[in-house]
């Protein structure tokens, strides 16, 4: 496995090679030796799965506040995806600025969102899937939203964005004055 950095302080890129041979092919998609370099010990303690039926369809910006802030490792099954992380963690060398990769089921790569960065991604084929892993469980009353085209990040969705779901159209876009998540 490779691990490759982005614009975002801890968000990683885990490159995992698949081993084809005459009868298709093989991959590991999760090993704790692999992972505990960027995972720093967190263990995986809930595992989703999202399916999104159309192309352009714009899921996030999400996150959990703290004392349930989560690690995520994100990996596309079915479909491309345009997944993002934006920094929110107050007092970050890159609060504030996002960053994203195409995740495939061909290019074999997991995207890994910090603890206090928001997630969202776009489909940008039909009937995308998603596995995700988090180190904490769903706290609904920790949920917390950015809006999707918020100006004051600036997230360039490939497609026009489609299909945001009426709850992540009533997230905020953030003050001017916004001064993060305190982890």
């Amino acid at each position: 496995m490779k691990i490759l950095e982005t614009r975002i302080l801890g968000a990683w890129i885990m490159a995992s090679p698949l081993l084809p041979d005459h009868r298709g092919a093989f991959g590991r998609l999760f090993c704790v030796s692999d992972y505990k370099k960027v995972l720093g010990g967190k263990a995986i303690a809930q595992i989703n799965h999202s399916v999104t039926s159309r192309a352009g369809t714009v899921r996030g910006l999400h996150y959990q506040q703290p004392p349930h802030a989560e690690v995520k490792i994100v990996r596309c099954l079915k479909g491309r995806v345009f997944d993002v992380a934006v920094d929110l963690r107050r007092g970050s060398a890159t609060f504030m600025q996002w960053t994203a990769v195409e995740l495939t089921p061909e290019n074999h790569l997991a995207f890994m969102i910090p603890e206090g960065c928001a997630h969202g991604f776009q489909a940008l084929a039909a009937d995308s899937e998603l596995l995700y892993l988090h180190t904490a469980p769903y706290a609904p009353d920790a949920e917390g939203g950015v809006r999707f085209d918020d100006p004051g990040i600036g997230v360039v969705w490939p497609l026009p964005p489609q299909d945001v779901s009426a709850r992540d159209l009533r997230h905020a876009h953030l003050l001017p004055d916004y001064k993060g998540l305190a982890l």
